[in-house]
């Protein structure tokens, strides 16, 4: 994070050089809509791309005709600026967001400053389906020449099919290549027996794989096959991938080449426990680990297949106590997460498309866009929670495995009905998440009884509770009725004679649902005394400032 002096001197050195194809000032003194700065995203992180510069730049607070700082009091509040980068990530494609929301308080009053990333290479990017650029100072469509040479970035040799230099066979890890042999052949009985692909030289057999260009050995080469020592050739990118600890205890440990055996070491170094699940009316548990291999390792070969290598970064692995975050450098590269995860996506280009290839040819990763897919499948077929993509604030793609039961109405309910279509596992596993989920989906879970509540405090349905014997979470969650309330009071009343604010919410606050906010309880509280005074069974003997309850007597009246 950059301090004030530093964003107060970007500013000033902004407002002196005035607007470009990669600046821009609003005054916004209080709203901007959500869809002009997603055009402004768009053809200012275009011409970020074309100009070959790190950041450009939206700014609001300084007026656009005296070039003078007026300030904006545009979303004030710390939590709208970090959910509007949420906002904007949804309408751009590819998805990406603000590097950095800067806030600067100065007398002249309060500045932000829009960092935007440029678009990645070969991508234009979006907003909505349009794609928008700079004429001047003036926003205008993403014309067929600029968008051209953005495209044309893309047919610049990746650094995975790059030739590793001075690298030779000796530079492969023999028990990578057999392994490899092993895998190819399995997955190629029709084509070739077992012994022709023994009989291979390993040069032929690598031809084969598509790891070498001109008979020499390519980077992608040496990440999936290499020996430990020839990460060396690689640099200056890191070829590893980093193993964290983040509980009560902490540790670390480094990965690199091969990463076709060494990904199942990394899988094996995580501490994964059994999980007893026990079905309902069932006497006998069902055993499982917190973390599947087949999805662990899924999400970890696609993060080392879509990592931009080029940004000089390691691929992490962080477990935590009872989650995994696999995070990889750049973009999601096509689409949206939710259309692969959904299975209605098929990929159509690549950020490694060279490294792509030989992964699935080693079982590593499927090209169809269904890896994701069953990964999900997976998950809901454990009646576990489901993963979930985030593109984090540096704009890396992170996944999130869960390795244990957030709500076990949840669970039971798909260890019961394994018949539920992903869409709706989807939705139910938001809902256990506290996530808004899509309506339509939300209203036809409502109709099966499965979930109950007003949004956004939807919860699994007492029916649904009561079957999975998560009764008392129902009840944590499930609204009283309001005169179970009102008897509290009195009751307590009758005993202390009085009471104040304070003492009240004393009473109430921990009795109230969970599914409601602490803005929402403290509503209802004062709600519930309101209808109290107004039925002339109680008043406040205390000032308005400082409220005091007391029954109200027949005399009083």
């Amino acid at each position: 994070m950059k301090s004030k002096m530093e964003l107060t001197e970007r500013l000033h050195r902004l407002i002196s050089a005035w607007e470009s194809e990669v600046v821009e000032f609003k005054q916004a003194d209080n709203n901007f809509k959500t869809s002009e700065l997603g055009h402004y995203f768009s053809a200012l992180a275009n011409e970020a791309n074309l100009r070959g510069i790190e950041s450009a730049w939206l700014v609001f607070g300084v007026n656009n005709k005296t070039r003078t700082i007026c300030g904006t009091n545009y979303k004030p509040k710390p939590e709208h600026l970090m959910a509007l980068k949420n906002d904007v990530r949804a309408g751009l494609e590819p998805s990406m967001t603000f590097r950095e929301i800067h806030e600067i308080e100065l007398p002249e009053g309060r500045v932000l400053l829009f960092e935007i990333p440029p678009a990645p290479a070969g991508m234009p990017i979006g907003w909505n389906g349009f794609r928008y650029a700079r004429s001047g100072e003036s926003l205008c469509a993403l014309d067929i020449e600029k968008e051209d040479r953005i495209r044309a970035q893309s047919s610049k040799e990746e650094w995975a099919a790059g030739i590793a230099s001075n690298a030779t066979m000796s530079d492969l890890s023999p028990e990578a290549l057999q392994r490899a042999r092993q895998i190819f052949s399995k997955n190629n009985t029709s084509r070739f027996s077992e012994e022709e692909i023994e009989q291979w030289q390993d040069i032929d057999f690598l031809q084969r794989l598509g790891l070498l260009r001109d008979n020499q050995i390519t980077n992608a080469a040496l990440l999936l096959l290499g020996r430990p020592e020839s990460a060396v050739l690689l640099n200056p990118h890191p070829a590893q991938i980093t193993w964290k600890l983040e509980s009560t205890e902490s540790a670390y440990q480094h990965y690199g080449p091969p990463f076709l055996l060494n990904t199942s070491i990394i899988y094996q170094r995580i501490r994964n426990i059994k999980i007893r699940l026990l079905p309902a009316n069932e006497l006998i548990g069902e055993d499982v680990s917190k973390y599947d291999q087949k999805v662990v390792l899924e999400g970890l070969h696609n993060a080392i297949a879509h990592q931009d290598y080029r940004q000089n970064a390691r691929v992490i692995l962080t477990e935590f106590t009872d989650t995994l975050s696999i995070e990889n450098e750049g973009t999601f590269y096509e689409g949206d997460p939710s259309l692969y995860i959904e299975g209605r996506k098929t990929p159509r280009r690549y950020r490694n498309t060279f490294l792509v290839k030989a992964m699935a040819q080693l079982g590593m990763i499927d090209t169809m866009g269904y890896g994701i897919h069953r990964m999900y499948r997976k998950q809901a077929a454990r009646s576990f929670p489901l993963p979930d993509y985030n593109l984090s604030d540096n704009n890396a793609v992170q996944l999130t495995l869960y390795g244990k039961i957030v709500d076990p109405a949840y669970t039971r309910l798909l260890l019961q009905h394994t018949e539920i279509p992903l869409n709706d596992v989807m939705a139910l596993d938001r809902i256990q998440k506290g996530l808004p989920a899509d309506d339509r989906i939300v209203a036809r879970l409502r109709k099966a009884k499965w979930i109950e509540g007003r949004k956004p405090n939807l919860h699994i349905s007492a029916e649904v509770a009561a079957a999975t014997e998560s009764k008392a979470a129902y009840i944590r969650t499930r609204a009283q009725d309001d005169t179970f309330y009102e008897k509290l009071i009195i009751d307590y009343l009758n005993q202390y004679n009085r009471a104040s604010r304070t003492e009240i919410d004393q009473l109430l606050l921990s009795k109230l649902s969970d599914g409601l906010t602490e803005a929402q309880k403290t509503n209802k509280v004062r709600n519930l005394l309101t209808r109290l005074r107004i039925e002339k069974k109680i008043h406040n003997i205390g000032s308005r400032g400082k409220p005091s309850w007391a029954l109200l007597k027949s005399n009083d009246i």
